[in-house]
């Protein structure tokens, strides 16, 4: 197998290259090998595929950190950083980028006292059901997939049951006993002598933390929490219409709830990979269309790419460089709705470049049979705007 170039080769751009800057340069080599500008070119779609994935990871902020201090191997799914290390505290290396908080975890099974504002103040009770905390993915698709929805199988990492001692936190074959300290009331009375007097207030009990139980055998997988860390296959369904950088959600596919509270939910933030031509404003699609000053002047039949393949189009005679024309509801899908936006095709003139003596005198005998041509061709300064020759008012145009 052919060892992968290295991701910043493959876009042409250096390690300190700006987000900016990094999206324009996927944009100029996704145009190069599109397979759409390259029909049946093999080398062109491995070529444009590792563009995607080169995009992919340099486009996102914690892939490319990884990658910059890992390479390959750190953003390799199957290899030890491609589950997004370095979230979570003590489960860090744990789930395709997922947050994951492991003071959520303990807080909501011991009722505080381990971050995420659980500390301090009145305290829950332990016993009560709690819900779970959310986990968040990322999921990178095409233009043509959030244009027209898609799905993917993901990796996700999350909170799930012991399997082992199916959530008791207890060694197979043993038991969670009372507490003898608070003899199972999670709550224990502590005396203080005080220039008032001796004043008695309850605490959490700190042998159970307020569980009333505890596990004398903890399960050797999940080290008596009743909860342990897996990656799971999730397959979700991406509307049709989405932008970059917007979120859907899947409810309850986050981390396990405590005591028989709701799960969490997942969070995915979709990512959408710019198009190598098109562009995006709301649900309408931009295109440039280049074509050349004869075909400008007397009208040609073009085939305009659009995201339902490509369409015949008249272009009128004498249309003028700028000039931009709708083609309704070849757009983007509307979210949740059968509706489209429309495509705005902008044609843009391309004057020709090195001319041989035979086209020089084909253009200048066309330029001396112009009707609005002026009596001096040569522009000496003095002209007006209205007296300019055909050659300075396409210069005009294009400065």
């Amino acid at each position: 197998m052919a060892e992968k170039r290295d991701y910043y080769e493959v876009l042409g751009v250096s390690k300190t290259a700006s987000d900016d800057e990094i999206k324009k340069a996927y944009r100029k080599v996704a145009k190069k090998y599109h397979p759409d500008l390259n029909p049946g070119d093999k080398t062109a779609e491995e070529k444009f595929k590792e563009a995607n994935e080169a995009y992919e990871v340099l486009s996102d902020s914690q892939k490319k950190a990884r990658y910059d201090q890992f390479g390959h191997a750190g953003v390799d799914p199957n290899g030890f950083g491609g589950a997004g290390g370095g979230f979570g505290g003590g489960f860090g290396g744990f789930g395709g980028d997922m947050d994951f908080d492991l003071g959520d975890i303990l807080g909501s099974m011991f009722g505080g006292g381990f971050g995420g504002g659980f500390g301090g103040g009145r305290r829950a009770n332990p016993n009560a059901p709690r819900r779970g905390s959310d986990i968040q993915t990322r999921v990178t698709v095409s233009f043509e997939e959030a244009a027209k929805g898609c799905q993917r199988k993901i990796e996700v990492g999350k909170i799930v049951t012991c399997d082992s001692c199916k959530g008791s936190g207890a060694a197979a074959g043993t038991h969670a006993e009372t507490c003898k300290q608070c003899n199972g009331s999670g709550q224990i009375s502590v005396q203080q002598r005080t220039p008032f007097g001796v004043m008695s207030t309850v605490k959490t009990c700190p042998s159970c933390n307020g569980k009333g139980k505890v596990i004398p055998n903890p399960c050797s997988k999940c080290r008596g929490t009743g909860f342990m860390k897996q990656n799971e296959t999730v397959e979700i369904n991406i509307p049709a219409g989405i932008d970059d950088g917007q979120s859907m959600q899947v409810a309850g596919g986050g981390n396990k709830g405590t005591n028989g509270g709701p799960n969490g939910n997942l969070i995915i933030r979709v990512s959408v990979r710019p198009h190598p031509f098109f562009s995006r404003d709301g649900y309408d699609v931009w295109l440039d269309q280049t074509v050349t000053f004869a075909q400008a002047a007397l009208g040609d039949t073009l085939y305009i790419p659009t995201l339902d393949g490509k369409v015949k189009f008249d272009l009128p005679a004498g249309t003028q460089p700028g000039e931009v024309f709708r083609l309704r509801s070849r757009g983007i899908q509307k979210l949740n709705q059968k509706a489209k936006g429309d495509q705005f095709v902008k044609i843009i003139v391309d004057v020709p470049r090195n001319l041989n003596s035979t086209q020089k005198d084909m253009l200048r005998k066309f330029n001396d049979s112009l009707p609005d041509k002026p009596k001096n061709n040569v522009n000496d300064g003095t002209a007006t705007e209205d007296k300019k020759n055909f050659f300075d008012r396409v210069k005009d145009i294009f400065d």
